[in-house]
């Protein structure tokens, strides 16, 4: 006998097609289990009434009601915009509603409905099927205790990744469908609404995002590249009360199909993949952890069951349990976003040049090129997609760009205001070129998405960690995430003609994470004109200390890491095929990494979104700081400041530096590199002594 009597619970369904078929099967399994009976439908797409089996079928909730049917649950499966009135209709007959997801089309009416079911003292469970996963309280175990064997420390960041495909035919089925307003009523029909919703509400509740209080801040960036006026390829950038950052990226034309969408759980010690879809959880604990040592660490794959959501209410109407699993009132969170959604600018169409169209008729869709690697680099940083570069996105936060005489521009001046805190938002150099157009940096990578371009920047600062992403620790003997991120502010910044090209002047603060200010930057950004094929970078930067005392300069070299004395000035190159790399003295990374040498060269086929391209570059220093080079794990070069040990910057001696690039278009035999480095050596060795 249950709570409420022996006999089953009366259900009428509104909305009999569609999903409404899936709870039309579920009935049926809840009806041989002698849980449920469904007494009615109502169907807003047939003309009614009719009998479907042996069932009426009203055209409308309320000639239902009219027909004297007194329901113990309502299950809403229509369009997103009948959500609220029939949810409230339901209510007013005295039933408990399961309502499909979103639960309304506005804020408002949520709010409007979570009064309504408070004070008619009903339960409304919204169809965010996701949550009944037995995953997320596994989830909720393995992160509540974050130093236990094979866990992944505590929560960092959550992301949602979504790559569906979608066809005409999918926005072709129903009035409403791809559309944000029909007929002056709100729709909000779009991927980050609908069709991946669940992703995006997923994430929220393992972020610990659930009511309208959770969020602290919040915003989108939409694009559509189906002919419709929704979006379809998005990004969600949240971040809770707690500090958790969620990021929810998530596209319709991908360019495969049933790719199943997933949601990453990022720790201090490793990191969690869920694939909602289909319960399955795949675990990547942090190895150098001490806790995660011998079969801990190894990776492992965990599949569980799931609550059927509408089951759950009957068993919390019956008293077999004590909630509801997805209660209106946690749907707040996501509520907030679908109002940023809603509210926000038409989404920007992504234009016909940046996109592949595929097959023709109903079958038709586009595929964005490349859009996997965008959607897990905006995942990772977080980021957005405007950020990230893509063609078809807005501008980047930029203060400028560089150009040489007559020629397009070959660098843009990226503020880095619009880089994640844990990457230590900086100023560099995006998109660097050489005269042909080959792109010869990257930046927000998937491998390290602190690397930025050309950039100036250090891991230790008097413990401050300017480089971003995890720091080294000597006492533990490896790379640990902290709270210990800065950023480098631009102060003052001018542009300035000279011979041959263009001078960058700017006056930059590093603060540390309270916003204090420790250093002081004057750094100068010099691009000339050497030939057809070559032009030249001249970079230099004097730091001082903005606090009356000597601040010290590190590095995990000179922390205890053993070759890992990276930091000052660093070049992150794109992906890079057939390198040569190797100085007057040394070939080979193994063999350059390290070394100090008049000038190092770098050369092979750059390799990037923006097409790849035959380059070398050879740069030049006459100071004595090693060559940091790294090709195998990542392509990236650089000077190393503190290689080994720390370097004192003080208020009368500011540490300075200064590097010489030649960007040539093409590839430079040894013989070829030398004479162009020992040519810039001896000018900037002259340059030197003139000073």
């Amino acid at each position: 006998m249950t709570a409420e009597g022996t006999t089953p619970t009366s259900v009428l369904l509104v909305g009999l097609d569609g999903f409404g078929r899936q709870h039309l099967r579920n009935l049926r399994r809840l009806s041989e289990l002698g849980r449920a009976r469904l007494i009615a439908g109502a169907s807003y797409s047939d003309p009614g009434p009719e009998v479907r089996g042996d069932i009426p079928v009203h055209k409308t909730l309320a000639e239902a009601r009219e027909a004297g049917h007194r329901p113990d649950v309502v299950i809403i499966s229509t369009p997103i915009n009948t959500h609220h009135d029939l949810a409230l209709e339901a209510l007013a007959m005295g039933a408990d509603v399961l309502l499909e997801k979103p639960p309304t089309a506005t804020f408002a009416q949520f709010e409007d409905l979570l009064a309504a079911a408070e004070r008619a003292g009903r339960r409304v469970q919204v169809g965010f099927q996701s949550i009944g996963s037995h995953a997320l309280p596994a989830l909720e175990e393995l992160l509540s205790t974050p130093e236990a064997p094979g866990g992944i420390g505590e929560l960092r960041a959550v992301g949602a990744t979504g790559l569906w495909l979608r066809r005409e035919a999918y926005y072709a089925r129903a009035p409403w469908a791809g559309r944000r307003v029909l007929d002056g009523v709100q729709v909000v029909d779009g991927v980050v609404t609908n069709p991946l919703a669940h992703a995006v509400r997923t994430a929220l509740h393992i972020a610990g995002a659930r009511d309208t209080d959770d969020v602290a801040g919040l915003a989108t960036e939409l694009h559509h590249a189906h002919r419709i006026e929704a979006d379809d390829t998005s990004i969600v950038s949240l971040r809770t009360t707690a500090g958790i950052p969620v990021t929810a990226a998530l596209t319709l034309c991908a360019p495969e199909d049933h790719r199943p969408p997933w949601v990453t759980i990022y720790g201090t010690e490793g990191q969690a993949q869920l694939y909602y879809t289909e319960d399955r959880l795949e675990i990547t604990p942090n190895r150098e952890a001490p806790f995660n040592a011998g079969e801990a660490g190894r990776p492992r794959t965990v599949e569980f069951a799931r609550t059927d959501l509408l089951e759950n209410l009957l068993d919390v109407r019956e008293g077999r349990a004590e909630a509801l699993l997805s209660p209106l009132r946690e749907a707040g969170a996501f509520m907030r976003v679908l109002e940023a959604v809603r509210t926000a600018e038409d989404p920007a169409p992504i234009e016909e040049r940046h996109v592949q169209q595929v097959d023709s008729g109903p079958e038709r869709h586009p595929v964005i090129p490349h859009i996997e690697d965008y959607l897990a680099r905006a995942v990772k940083a977080p980021s957005t997609f405007s950020s990230l570069g893509a063609p078809w996105a807005a501008s980047a936060a930029a203060s400028g760009e560089l150009s040489l005489p007559g020629g397009p521009t070959i660098a843009q001046l990226r503020t880095g205001e619009d880089i994640s805190p844990t990457d230590s938002p900086r100023p560099f150099l995006d998109q660097v070129r050489t005269r042909a157009g080959v792109v010869v940096t990257d930046q927000q990578p998937l491998d390290h998405t602190w690397h930025l371009g050309v950039n100036v920047a250090l891991q230790d600062v008097d413990g401050t960690n300017f480089w971003g992403g995890r720091t080294y620790v000597r006492s533990a003997g490896r790379y640990i995430w902290r709270d210990d991120h800065g950023r480098i502010l631009t102060r003052a910044e001018q542009i300035d003609d000279v011979d041959d090209g263009q001078r960058l002047t700017q006056q930059l603060e590093w603060l540390d994470r309270s916003g204090e200010a420790l250093l002081r930057e004057e750094r100068t950004v010099t691009v000339t004109a050497r030939d057809e094929s070559a032009w030249e970078l001249d970079v230099a930067f004097a730091l001082t200390p903005a606090v009356e005392r000597p601040v010290s300069l590190g590095s995990p070299g000179s922390n205890g890491r053993v070759g890992g004395g990276y930091g000052g000035f660093f070049w992150r190159l794109p992906a890079l095929a057939d390198a040569q790399i190797f100085t007057a003295e040394a070939s080979g990374e193994e063999a350059v990494h390290g070394s100090v040498s008049d000038w190092l060269a770098v050369s092979g086929r750059f390799g990037s979104v923006h097409g790849p391209g035959d380059a070398t570059l050879v740069l030049v220093s006459t100071d004595e700081d090693p060559w940091f080079v790294r090709h195998a794990g990542y392509p990236g070069v650089g000077m190393s400041l503190a290689w080994d040990s720390p370097v004192l910057a003080a208020p009368d001696e500011p540490v300075a530096r200064r590097v010489r690039v030649a960007v040539v278009d093409g590839l430079l035999d040894r013989a070829e590199a030398a004479a162009l480095g020992s040519g810039l050596s001896a000018e900037l060795t002259a340059t030197r002594i003139s000073r």
